[in-house]
């Protein structure tokens, strides 16, 4: 999948069949959009462009709105439309200025003078340009003009998928990692740079690596405990993971701290790649550090259940 960072370097495709979007998750609704662009592209013999748009627009349109929390960073996200057999990744930088091309111009500018569109696969109510006021009826009533051909995935297919990002972030922040999964396809996923803490996990003999998230619209679930898979270094490992205010030693930030199963490395200072699996329990405050002891080795049996079931 070749990307780029705007559409000045993008050479004109004999036969370009397009999506566009925010694709925030790529969730199994945006993967039924993207499955039907491959069907086309290779029936037609012709390459499949998605653009996106970054910063996702309403962190533009609404900068003071802190509520948006997102499934992916760009990077994530162009992973896993490569894993979808995308050809062409278009990254548009979403700036106030580009918010104000209309319909038309988007239409004209970059879906026919650019990128050579013949056929345009939307999903059910997609709209664009300023003010959203492009849409499907338009696109199909003007289409002859346009010169390529456009085709919505039907609201019943959507419906029946029953998915969008709303909700797996609905799910996640609800602590919900087994229908986060369901409606993703995949489990959720967090990267992290490992940070040094106060090792007190070591001292009761469940020591952690302190994850460090620096794209600070990445969403993080709920609070609680999680059994993980984690993956450093292109190993694959099983865990358990804490997200919170660790309240029994009167933590005073929220911290994410993973237990490692198995696992004893010095990584600090690198990334690793923490799969949610399913969801243990809510973060409590327990009497003692000897209470709190005892309920992590009940949690690490509960997390090797559910990851080895």
């Amino acid at each position: 999948m070749k990307i780029y960072h705007g559409i000045d370097d993008f050479k004109k495709l004999g036969f370009a069949v397009v999506t566009s979007g925010t694709f925030d998750g790529v969730h199994i609704g945006h993967q039924k959009i993207l499955e039907r662009l491959n069907e086309i592209a290779k029936k037609c013999g012709g390459e499949t462009v998605l653009i996106t748009f970054w910063p996702h627009p309403r962190l533009v349109l609404y900068p003071d709105d802190s509520n948006l929390k997102l499934l992916n960073t760009f990077e994530e996200k162009a992973e896993l439309l490569k894993n979808q057999g995308i050809d062409h990744l278009i990254r548009i930088p979403f700036t106030k200025e580009f918010s104000n091309l209309t319909s038309e111009e988007f239409i004209r500018q970059i879906l026919i003078d650019t990128i050579g569109t013949k056929k345009l696969v939307i999903g059910y109510d997609h709209r664009f340009g300023k003010n959203r006021e492009g849409s499907f009826e338009y696109l199909k009533a003007n289409s002859a003009e346009y010169g390529f051909e456009v085709e919505e995935i039907s609201r019943q297919d959507i419906d029946n998928v029953g998915v969008s990002s709303t909700k797996v972030r609905k799910a996640l922040l609800e602590g919900d990692a087994t229908t986060a999964t369901e409606l993703l396809g995949r489990p959720y996923s967090i990267n992290g740079r490992v940070v040094k803490g106060e090792k007190l996990g070591r001292i009761i003999g469940f020591p952690t690596a302190n994850i460090d998230v620096d794209f600070r619209h990445k969403l993080i679930p709920a609070d609680g405990s999680y059994a993980v898979k984690i993956t450093c270094s292109h190993n694959i490992y099983n865990g358990m993971l804490n997200i919170g205010y660790r309240p029994t030693v009167s933590g005073t930030r929220r911290t994410i701290e993973v237990n490692i199963f198995d696992f004893n490395q010095d990584i600090y200072g690198e990334n690793i790649l923490i799969d949610f699996i399913g969801r243990i329990r809510d973060e409590i405050k327990f009497e003692d550090i000897e209470a709190l002891t005892a309920q992590l080795k009940k949690d690490k049996i509960t997390a090797q259940k559910i990851l080895y079931t």
